[in-house]
């Protein structure tokens, strides 16, 4: 649909419309102002956050559900529920999408679940995480608004994600990181060709750095995938739960477990679902979204636990780097989802995230990074307290690959040295 577009208030191109197929404006999660569609991403009324409102009333639903799954092996087979022109699907852009939801009976009896385990395995995008499905979404947003640089500040995967649809898009990057990063992710973020800029602070400091440059000339015609684009890009985490309902037969599970690091991907899922309620693609049924944090950085657990209604930044010390956000922006919406859902969030230790990603690549052949560790260790641990009902179907997810964060099992290695005789392979007890 075609809109004007919103004041321009943050350093973007002027643009006099966009065409983003069923989206239709702004809306203000507090309190319901609306907006035009644009590069803003904070109420001008109470400065609450910004998302995506849709038209989704001339759909059909036998009619949308046969248009879904004729469509592409990627995330543009739900295009007519996202954000984006009609043709996207035919501009350059990375195709991410339609992972594998891997049914984890080897795991499941580990844990002692009955009713069905499955991991949904975002590994297997194109730059190895999940990021890369919301960057598609900004990406998207930053044609339509004609922005020319594409940037964000990062915890490591995002930047990869960034550097690698600027490069195939044909757009200049730049991307802001901790310094600290594992040098994996610096490594993968630095191969695009963009430019990578580490700060001498944690990710939240990098992330209000990010929002000032938006307010200043140096930043403009840039879009901020996670700033000033973040309404778009948070609509990405939307299509991990159009998948898992449609490989699970056009079913909701039960049960689903997400990491939490904004908490934006927990949210998201959640409108997902919702949506495809409304639409009719599901039935409708109960569902409980459980929340998986690092004990090291835990602040919507903590609130969680205590009963708050508010999250109380912390300073991360975790392994779990790609979840060391102390402030998460979604943190309330996410206690918002948990108590409604009859969920829960919870977290583990740093020992338990390593032994977590052990036991997932053990059993079922998938080799987490340290926030898939996170997922699988909450669940362990949510099944051993009694939280999380074994007899029900269950999703975990994993958002990326283990060779992202190989120093987590670094003590990982050769079972035993041998010569290479028959000899020596018996004396090593390995016959």
């Amino acid at each position: 649909m075609a809109v004007q577009t919103a004041a321009n208030t943050t350093n973007s191109p002027a643009t006099t419309s966009v065409d983003l197929g069923p989206a239709t404006a702004l809306s203000c999660r507090e309190c319901g102002h609306r907006v035009p569609l644009g590069p803003v991403f904070a109420c001008e009324e109470c400065f609450g956050p910004l998302e995506i409102a849709y038209d989704f009333s001339a759909y059909e639903t036998e009619e949308l559900r046969k248009r879904i799954e004729s469509g592409p092996a990627n995330i543009w087979r739900y295009a007519p529920l996202l954000p984006v022109p009609a043709d996207v699907a035919g501009k350059p852009n990375l195709n991410p999408g339609w992972t594998a939801l891997v049914k984890a009976d080897n795991l499941a009896r580990e844990l002692g679940v009955t009713g069905g385990l499955y991991v949904k395995d975002d590994s297997g995008n194109p730059t190895h995480s999940f990021k890369d499905r919301v960057v598609a979404q900004a990406l998207e947003a930053a044609r339509a608004f004609g922005f020319t640089t594409l940037s964000c500040s990062s915890t490591g995967n995002l930047a990869g994600a960034v550097g690698a649809a600027a490069a195939r898009a044909g757009f200049r990057s730049c991307v802001f990181i901790p310094h600290d990063l594992e040098q994996g992710k610096v490594v993968m973020a630095a191969v695009y060709g963009g430019e990578l800029v580490g700060i001498d602070g944690n990710y939240d400091d990098v992330n209000r750095f990010c929002s000032e440059l938006i307010g200043d000339p140096a930043g403009e015609g840039w879009g901020f995938v996670n700033v000033n684009l973040r309404p778009y890009y948070a609509e990405g985490s939307k299509t991990l739960a159009y998948e898992i309902c449609e490989q699970l037969g056009w079913q909701l599970p039960d049960q689903i477990v997400v990491p939490i690091a904004s908490g934006s991907q927990l949210t998201k899922i959640d409108k997902g679902l919702q949506e495809l309620i409304k639409l009719g693609l599901v039935e409708d049924k109960p569902y409980k979204i459980f929340g998986a944090q690092a004990e090291g950085c835990s602040p919507v657990s903590v609130a969680y636990k205590a009963g708050h209604d508010v999250v109380r930044p912390q300073k991360p010390n975790t392994i779990a780097k790609s979840l060391a956000i102390g402030n998460p922006a979604d943190g309330p919406y996410v206690l918002d989802i948990a108590r409604r859902t009859g969920g829960a969030v919870e977290d583990v230790t740093d020992e338990q995230v390593v032994d977590a990603i052990r036991l997932l690549a053990r059993t079922e052949g998938i080799f987490a990074e340290t926030a898939g560790g996170v997922t699988v260790g909450v669940t362990k641990k949510l099944i051993e307290t009694g939280v999380l009902d074994p007899a029900l179907t269950t999703v975990v997810l994993n958002t990326g690959d283990g060779l992202k964060t190989l120093d987590a099992v670094a003590g990982t290695g050769l079972s035993a040295t041998i010569r290479p005789n028959l000899e020596s392979f018996r004396e090593a007890g390995l016959a």
